[in-house]
């Protein structure tokens, strides 16, 4: 491979970017400069107006910026917005909402796990088990799309019983937002939380929350960390009219600002949504017709990445498949599940149909070169 041809990422974040993303952190701005602030404005105002279909219901709703990955967002929301003598349900079926579980208990907070298997839809009729039997849960967190498998979960049907039973909403949208057609409104998620790096196609660096104002603002005092305060952000942010409490990361934010245009110039959710459909069903054939097997079943998976099992060839070994692709310009992801043996392609990020159809092709070479004659398990 060429040393300057870019690779292509196909993971859930970081993922490839356009050149204009990246060469709009080619400016240095002080935290504390007026026009920064504007544009951090600009920003909370957009993700608000994504979030919310109706007009007349966003000036209901904020948007708090969280400097670090996604993960420091999911922290910051569940230590701030569960009330001292609150206790929360965590949904889990995979990594991410088990990470979720472990953010609550590592925080001592009151903790119900409903624990599925790594490859088990979740089972709204146990959700709602769990809940009758836990009367103490104030809170309810899921994973939309848990990217451990690609499995997409059932976001408005967990938000409708949330909003049956009265319980709090967090939906961790990680890997979602921006892809995939949402209004938390129509979800029910009563804090919806996501990061730069995902299908917005920004660069990492910040997470954030859209919530309602009323409801952070009757968080005051309950963060259990200095700063991962959700309602300190927030309040700072208020005041300052864009200001960061801390240092903002000011060049991810510009990058951020430029994605954020390049995805209603391209027709917004819907169509990005569509091309990320497109891209996962062009891989999707293609791995199929090399004899690869996919780990769930069609009615459970997103458009945002997929998982394949590995082939039962004994030649196979992972990493030389990884770096035979790689060196084809495509980098991959490994498995995450502990019961089979499994690798995920991504679909999202600034990778098109024709860029999956070649990588159909350089996976056929890749098991040639590694002397498999398929990707039959």
């Amino acid at each position: 491979m060429h040393p300057d041809l870019p690779y292509l990422l196909l993971t859930p974040g970081p993922l490839t970017t356009t050149r204009s993303v990246k060469e709009a952190m080619l400016r240095d701005l002080s935290t504390w400069d007026r026009d920064y602030n504007d544009l951090v404005q600009e920003v909370r105002a957009s993700l608000v107006d994504m979030a919310v279909a109706d007009p007349a219901q966003r000036e209901a709703w904020t948007m708090v910026p969280m400097q670090g990955s996604g993960t420091f967002s999911v922290e910051a929301t569940l230590g701030s917005v569960v009330p001292p003598d609150g206790a929360l349900l965590v949904v889990e079926n995979g990594v991410y909402g088990e990470r979720m579980g472990l953010i609550a208990a590592r925080l001592g907070i009151r903790l119900v796990s409903l624990s599925l298997g790594e490859t088990q839809a979740v089972d709204v009729e146990a959700v709602r088990r769990a809940l009758v039997e836990h009367p103490e849960v104030t809170h309810v967190a899921m994973v939309h799309c848990e990217t451990t498998t690609g499995m997409l979960n059932p976001a408005r049907e967990v938000g409708a019983l949330c909003r049956e039973l009265g319980k709090v909403y967090v939906l961790d949208a990680m890997s979602s937002f921006g892809g995939i057609p949402l209004d938390v409104l129509d979800v029910g998620a009563h804090y919806l939380i996501s990061s730069a790096n995902k299908c917005i196609q920004g660069v990492p660096g910040f997470g954030f929350v859209i919530c309602e104002r009323e409801r952070l603002a009757a968080t005051e005092g309950w963060a259990r960390s200095v700063s991962l305060d959700l309602f300190e952000q927030w309040r700072e942010m208020e005041a300052g009219h864009g200001k960061w409490r801390f240092t903002s990361p000011t060049h991810v934010v510009l990058a951020f600002h430029r994605a954020l245009a390049e995805l209603r110039e391209s027709g917004g959710v819907e169509a990005r949504h569509a091309r990320y459909r497109e891209n996962h069903e062009v891989v999707v054939q293609g791995m199929q017709s090399l004899g690869f097997e996919l780990l769930l079943p069609p009615e459970q998976r997103s458009p945002i990445i997929t998982s394949f099992l590995e082939p039962g060839d004994p030649a196979f070994r992972f990493m030389d498949f990884y770096n035979e692709l790689k060196q084809r310009r495509f980098v991959i992801y490994p498995g995450k599940i502990t019961q089979a043996h499994t690798f995920r392609i991504g679909h999202i990020g600034d990778v098109h149909p024709a860029d999956m159809r070649t990588l159909v092709g350089c996976v056929g070479e890749s098991l040639e070169a590694l002397g498999i004659a398929s990707g039959k398990p």
